[in-house]
C-alpha cells in the first residue's frame, strides 16, 4: 500500500484528498516509478476543477521524477534503480508510486537533481517548443511574455537572453519585476499599474512585436493582440484568468493579418525521439548553466491543497515542488 491525493469530485483545493492507494503490477510497455518530487503546473488546478475533465475518481498532476522499481513485460530500455522523469503522459503524478508508460520517462543526466527535473520538465519543455518551434525565436527579436515570474516565464527569460532576443515581461508586482528582471527581461511592465500595450508600442518605436507568449488567456489575450507587429503570431497557452472568449476571427485581419495558435506540450512530444530530443535540448541548455530551473516552493505531498491555494492566489514564484 502506498499513499496518493485523490480527486473524487471537482472543485477548490479542499477536494485534494491525501489518502491510501493501490497500485497495480506494470502490464506491457510499463513500468512502475518511485516519486522523489513531483512538479506542481496551473494544468493541475484546470484538472481539479473540472475545466479540464478526467473520469473520477483519479490522481492529477503531470510530471514527476523518481527512480524506476519494476518493469513490465517487454521493456527493455530502462532499468530498475535508474533514475527518471516525465512530463505530460497520463496525469496522476500526485501519488508516492505510479504505473506508467514507459514510453514517456526520460533518463536523467548526474547533472540534473531530482527535484530541478521534478520542477521544470513540463515547464522547460514547453519553453522548448514555444521558442524553438511554436515561433522559431532568433538573434535580434523582441519578444512579449507574460507572466514572466512564473515557472515558464522566468525558463523563457533565460533561454529566449540565450537566443539572442530582447525580453519584454509583464507581471503583477514589484517583487515579482525584480526577479523576472534577474532572470532576463530586458523590460518589465507591471500590468496591475501600466498599460502594458502603450508601453509595448512605447519599447518598439510604435512597430510591435513579432511574437506574444500568453499563458494567462482571457484578462489579457485582446490586449495582447495589439502589442504585435503586422503579422505577428499571437501564442496562448494557457488560461490562469479564464479561457479566452469566443473570437470573430475578423479580428485578426483588421489587426494586421494576424497569426493565431493553441499549442500543447503533448502535440509537440507525442513521438518518442521528439520527447528525448526536446529533454536533451533542455538539460543541454541547464548543464551549460543557460537556464538555472527556480525553485520557489516545495510542499510536502500531503499538502497539495496548499500550495493549489497558493498557487491561485498568484502568492508563488518559479516553479513548485510536492516531497512524498
Amino acid at each position: 500500500m502506498t499513499k496518493g491525493i485523490m480527486l473524487r469530485q471537482t472543485g477548490g483545493p479542499e477536494q485534494l484528498i491525501f489518502e491510501d492507494i493501490t497500485i497495480a503490477k506494470p502490464g506491457p510497455g510499463q513500468v512502475r516509478i518511485r516519486h522523489s518530487a513531483v512538479g506542481v503546473n496551473f494544468i493541475d488546478v484546470y484538472h481539479r476543477t473540472g475545466l479540464y475533465p478526467l473520469p473520477l475518481p483519479t490522481s492529477i498532476g503531470s510530471e514527476a521524477a523518481g527512480i524506476v522499481e519494476e518493469l513490465g513485460p517487454g521493456v527493455t530500455d530502462l532499468k530498475i534503480g535508474q533514475r527518471v522523469a516525465y512530463a505530460g503522459g497520463p496525469p496522476g503524478s500526485y501519488v508516492e508510486e505510479r504505473v506508467i508508460p514507459a514510453d514517456r520517462l526520460v533518463p536523467l543526466p548526474d547533472s540534473v537533481t531530482d527535484q530541478q527535473a521534478a520542477s521544470v520538465m513540463l515547464q522547460g519543455m514547453t519553453v522548448q517548443y514555444l521558442l524553438n518551434r511554436t515561433y522559431k525565436v532568433k538573434k535580434g527579436d523582441t519578444i512579449l511574455f507574460h507572466a514572466a515570474a512564473g515557472g515558464v516565464g522566468l525558463l523563457a527569460c533565460q533561454w529566449a537572453k540565450a537566443l539572442g532576443a530582447t525580453v519584454i515581461g509583464t507581471v503583477s508586482s514589484p517583487a515579482k519585476a525584480e526577479l523576472a528582471r534577474a532572470h532576463g527581461a530586458d523590460h518589465v511592465i507591471d500590468y496591475s499599474k501600466e498599460d502594458f500595450v502603450a508601453a509595448v508600442r512605447d519599447l518598439t518605436k510604435g512597430k510591435g512585436v513579432p511574437v506574444v507568449y500568453d499563458s494567462v488567456g482571457k484578462t489579457t489575450f485582446l490586449k495582447s493582440l495589439d502589442c504585435l507587429s503586422m503579422r505577428g503570431l499571437m501564442v496562448t497557452f494557457g488560461q490562469s484568468s479564464g479561457p479566452v472568449e469566443p473570437l470573430d476571427l475578423r479580428i485578426l485581419q483588421a489587426k494586421g493579418s494576424l497569426f493565431l495558435t493553441r499549442p500543447t506540450l503533448f502535440h509537440y512530444t507525442a513521438d518518442r525521439q521528439e520527447l528525448l530530443d526536446t529533454a536533451a535540448d533542455l538539460f543541454a541548455q541547464m548543464t551549460s548553466g543557460k537556464v538555472k530551473p527556480t525553485i520557489g516552493q516545495t510542499y510536502r505531498l500531503a499538502d497539495a491543497a496548499q500550495a493549489h491555494r497558493d498557487l491561485e492566489a498568484r502568492k508563488t514564484t518559479g516553479s513548485m515542488v510536492l516531497l512524498p
